[in-house]
């Protein structure tokens, strides 16, 4: 089946909000197995949005639409789709009272009589609950075409879409989409292809997808069969294949599960805790690990030593390294990680210093330039990295590295 996106909303055009909507929906239709070959953004101009949706239903089997549900005069969407497609609006006694229960919880007590336009659906359609709003989601079928409305805000359309949308859709679709991730770190995109680009080369089903992501690269390797026991015997020898030529640059096979999350699994593991000790990226890194859940078992303390003082005073780096070295270099790098060990007492301390810029940089120590090094068992690896990019990029660029060497750090000296 195809199918299409209308993304409705003048502020998507004047670009005052990112469309966020349009990439969630398509990686979740991908996931179903539909075609997708349209993507429309259209702004709140009725004429406009009726050809819009005239030319989706003649092309496609299923258009969802985003936004344009809301109370006011400019919110058209339902409006317009049931006059193209022919259906007549009447008021959901059901829909209503949702609407009233939805306001006596909330901070705006005042129903306006616009709220009560969002009771209005079209006559025959199948009305979509929704738990974290007053616009409720409508399907609207006629002549073997789907037309699927849903709020604008993603905290409503992402859980609408989850519990109600996808399963109507995989209803409609005689085969299932089955999709196992792999996700890599200490590999280019370009690298992690030429290494499986044979297996690429000869893919018919399952396929394997490539996607760049800052300092990792992920996989998707995806079935397209009749069952999900089907699916795992095609999916299966490919993962391993590939697990098989990366080794341990292989960090998860969970879709859900970040690089932090791999990190705290593995000190959990193996009962280890961690300090960090950060200069250029400021906290960013221990902001990572602290995303976890749990992390409180693991985690000891983070220092954010930006100064040569606070380095001397917190880390006990010493002041003739400083002097001769810099703080941006390699024995720098490995006095702040023993530091953070002796402070805390904790079994690994992972420390990163570099140059973020845009100033600062020398022919000699250009910006851009980290050090990072990981303390363990009285063995300390440091790493030196030339990142490219802005300030930002160049910080989260060093948080990914070092949470990779706290991760390879921890495999090595745990076999």
């Amino acid at each position: 089946m195809v199918v299409e996106l209308i993304s409705v909303g003048t502020e998507l055009l004047l670009g005052n909000i990112v469309n966020t909507n349009a990439q969630y929906l398509a990686e979740k239709c991908a996931l179903l197995g539909l075609s997708m070959y349209n993507q429309s953004v259209v702004g709140d101009n009725p004429a406009r949005l009726a050809d819009t949706i005239k030319t989706a239903l003649d092309r496609s089997d299923v258009v969802i639409l985003t936004g344009g549900l809301g109370p006011t005069e400019d919110d058209l969407t339902k409006e317009v789709c049931a006059e193209v497609m022919g259906f007549e609006l009447a008021e959901d006694p059901h829909t209503k009272a949702r609407i009233q229960e939805y306001f006596k919880n909330n901070i705006y007590k005042v129903i306006t009589d616009n709220n009560w336009k969002q009771a209005m659906v079209p006559v025959g359609a199948m009305v979509l609950d929704n738990d974290n709003g007053t616009a409720p989601g409508l399907i609207m079928e006629k002549n073997g075409k789907h037309a699927i409305l849903l709020p604008g805000p993603p905290n409503e359309l992402y859980p609408l879409f989850s519990r109600q949308v996808f399963p109507y859709l995989q209803k409609l679709q005689p085969e299932i989409i089955v999709s196992q991730m792999v996700k890599i770190c200490g590999y280019g995109e370009s690298q992690v292809e030429d290494k499986l680009l044979d297996l690429i080369d000869a893919q018919t089903n399952p396929t394997i997808a490539t996607y760049a992501k800052t300092g990792e690269v992920h996989l998707r390797v995806t079935a397209k069969v009749a069952s999900q026991e089907e699916a795992e015997k095609l999916i299966k020898p490919v993962v391993k294949e590939i697990k098989k030529r990366f080794g341990n640059a292989v960090y998860s096979i969970k879709e859900e599960e970040t690089l932090e999350m791999a990190v705290v699994r593995l000190l959990k593991k193996y009962e280890l805790t961690v300090t960090t000790a950060e200069s250029c990226t400021g906290g960013l890194l221990a902001g990572r690990l602290v995303n976890v859940p749990g992390v409180s078992e693991v985690f000891r303390e983070g220092f954010v030593t930006y100064s040569n003082k606070a380095k001397r005073k917190i880390l006990d780096v010493n002041k003739a390294t400083l002097k001769k070295y810099g703080a941006v270099s390699k024995e720098t790098a490995k006095e702040m990680a023993m530091g953070g060990v002796f402070a805390t007492d904790a079994d690994i301390c992972v420390a990163v210093t570099g140059l973020a810029g845009p100033d600062g940089g020398s022919e000699e120590k250009p910006v851009g330039l980290v050090y990072m090094a990981c303390y363990m068992n009285d063995q300390v690896t440091v790493e030196k990295y030339q990142f490219k990019g802005n300030r930002a990029k160049i910080r989260e660029q060093s948080v990914v590295k070092a949470l990779d060497l706290l991760r390879r750090t921890i495999l090595e000296q745990c076999k």
